[in-house]
């Protein structure tokens, strides 16, 4: 009787086929830290650079027009500056009526947010309410605003409330319209759902539509929040009792050709009307910037 030793089987492995191609590496992952700081700058260098462009031409034009002897009508970048903010007597009276233009701005904004979207909501419950006040609203902001100036300084005086309320007749138009549009767009089947839920309308505004309207209602604040600075400045460039603002300044220097102080306050406005609006977009992202595509 014959015996047989068993020897081991080697398994070979499936030899790769021409129809199946070799495996690739892996790509090397670039670090989070670089593609942040290379974000940061795509972000970054466009607006320094048309900085610099502009800011060469300006040196250029003023160049040009110091030579001509006419340099008091645009003075150089660095003297807004010297002769502005860095001047302790000049730096202090441009801060200090910002300071007092910035409080009647975000009055005047408080104001109109709390106008406008209880317009807009008042519109969007009852559709007789927008057929009969939307068309003035719209009239309201075809007004020359220049033109209601004087009446309201007849009418209201001449101080902190003729200001706020020339804020709030130009930064009303914006909330009212994007609020409506907001809370007219909701979905329609959204509004089914609730409807066949029996949901009744203080539900459906509450849980549906001011929710769905939040990112076009945070787009009228920021328009409004630039009007309202601009209402503010217009309102103090020709109400120049009580306080002065940052307008009163503007005309004082106007008046003197004091151009590079002239400068100084404007660009302290341009400021402050982009750290509003820079406040209410932070804003927007902190409230609806989760779930809202568009503003992240």
């Amino acid at each position: 009787m014959s015996t047989t030793s068993a020897e081991p089987v080697a398994t070979l492995s499936p030899e790769p086929t021409a129809s199946t191609p070799p495996p690739t590496p892996p790509k090397p992952r670039t670090p989070a830290r670089r593609r942040g700081f290379g974000s940061r700058a795509a972000s970054i260098l466009p607006p320094l650079g048309v900085l610099v462009v502009l800011l060469g031409a300006w040196y250029g034009v003023s160049i040009a027009l110091a030579a001509s002897g006419k340099g008091f009508l645009m003075p150089m970048p660095h003297e807004m500056f010297t002769q502005g903010f860095f001047n302790p007597q000049v730096g202090s009276d441009i801060w200090i009526a910002l300071f007092r233009t910035t409080g009647v701005a975000l009055t005047g904004l408080a104001i109109a947010m709390v106008i406008g979207i209880g317009w807009a909501i008042a519109m969007s419950l009852a559709r007789w309410v927008e057929r009969s006040t939307y068309a003035y609203a719209v009239m309201l902001q075809c007004i020359p605003i220049l033109a209601l100036v004087p009446l309201v300084g007849f009418w209201f005086g001449y101080e902190f409330l003729a200001r706020v309320i020339v804020c709030v007749l130009i930064a009303l138009f914006p909330m009212v319209s994007n609020t409506l549009f907001g809370l007219q767009s909701v979905d329609k089947s959204q509004r089914e759902l609730f409807r066949l839920q029996k949901a009744d309308k203080w539900t459906v505004l509450t849980k549906l539509t001011l929710p769905a309207a939040l990112p076009s209602i945070f787009v009228g604040m920021r328009t409004s929040a630039g009007l309202s600075v601009i209402g503010a400045i217009v309102g103090d460039y020709f109400f120049r009792r009580g306080e002065p603002g940052i307008g009163s300044l503007i005309s004082n220097y106007q008046s003197r050709l004091q151009s590079a102080e002239l400068f100084a306050a404007i660009l302290a406005a341009c400021l402050l009307g982009v750290a509003i609006f820079a406040f209410f977009g932070w804003l927007s992202k902190v409230a609806v910037g989760r779930w809202y595509d568009s503003t992240r």
